[in-house]
């Protein structure tokens, strides 16, 4: 377990899930995990959920602290910077997203900087989180985000400039496969199915599958062809998706989305 004090600079969803997977897990003392944040009910449900210490002086934290987490919406990232001295020594890992590490340098005047692409299934501890590093970074910092993402999920490291093709599939990637359920419950009540068993139907079937896949029973391909029979049900499906050009359509899509990942962090 850790004996370095971990500062929340920010309390929300994401940093609470964060946090209370590291108490559940025991990964990292309640007792050494602080927090700050101007919204005081999500302070307040980040220390009830974590058993951690609110700090109201932000400045104070930062003092007390061995690593910092920046978990602010990117806008508000640089005015939280403002007036915070010595921090030169610290540890700054980043979750706000799209920032680069460049930037959190110049900002916070820390050295080693770990920016972090997390994703929406860190909140029932199955996140995706891809982190990159800075040139000053220690390879006891690795160890120490790697024990913290591993609360939540599953983590490594990729370099930065992988950064905005993660955002698309892992970071934007739940948004599109919940979109994909929508459209699957829709097609399903156009079958005439009862419509209190459609949504089961349909979310026990994706998470049955994902399970398979989680589990590397075989290869996606290998289990798709295992339920496909010639001239049968599943192949009739397929053959659809393939008229529509499905596979292109979602190439699409995460192209789309890595593209403006580019443009927001040129702006």
């Amino acid at each position: 377990m850790s004996t370095k004090k971990i500062a929340f600079l920010g309390s929300g969803k994401m940093a609470t899930a964060i946090a209370g997977g590291m108490v559940k897990k025991n990964s990292w003392p309640a007792s050494d995990i602080l927090a700050t944040d101007k919204f005081e009910l999500a302070l307040d449900q980040f220390i009830a959920t974590t058993g951690g210490q609110a700090y109201q002086d932000l400045g104070k934290m930062a003092a007390d602290a061995d690593i910092l987490v920046l978990a602010v919406k990117p806008q508000d990232a640089t005015a939280l910077f403002e007036g915070l001295k010595g921090l030169e020594d610290k540890l700054l890992v980043s979750i706000a997203a799209g920032i680069k590490i460049e930037q959190l340098i110049a900002w916070s005047g820390c050295q080693r900087v770990i920016r972090v692409m997390p994703n929406t299934p860190a909140l029932v501890n199955e996140g995706m989180s891809v982190y990159s590093s800075s040139d000053a970074v220690l390879d006891t910092d690795k160890a120490d985000v790697q024990t913290i993402l591993e609360a939540i999920g599953v983590c490594f490291e990729l370099p930065e400039s992988n950064m905005d093709a993660v955002t698309a599939v892992s970071g934007s990637g739940p948004a599109f496969l919940f979109r994909y359920v929508e459209s699957m419950i829709v097609g399903a009540a156009e079958l005439d199915l009862p419509e209190e068993v459609i949504e089961t139907l349909v979310v026990q079937t994706v998470f049955g599958a994902a399970t398979m896949l989680q589990q590397k029973i075989d290869t996606p391909s290998r289990l798709r062809e295992a339920v496909t029979s010639k001239g049968g049900t599943t192949a009739a499906g397929l053959n659809k998706l393939s008229m529509l050009n499905f596979e292109n359509t979602l190439a699409a899509c995460l192209k789309a989305a890595r593209d403006r990942s580019i443009e927001l962090g040129a702006s």
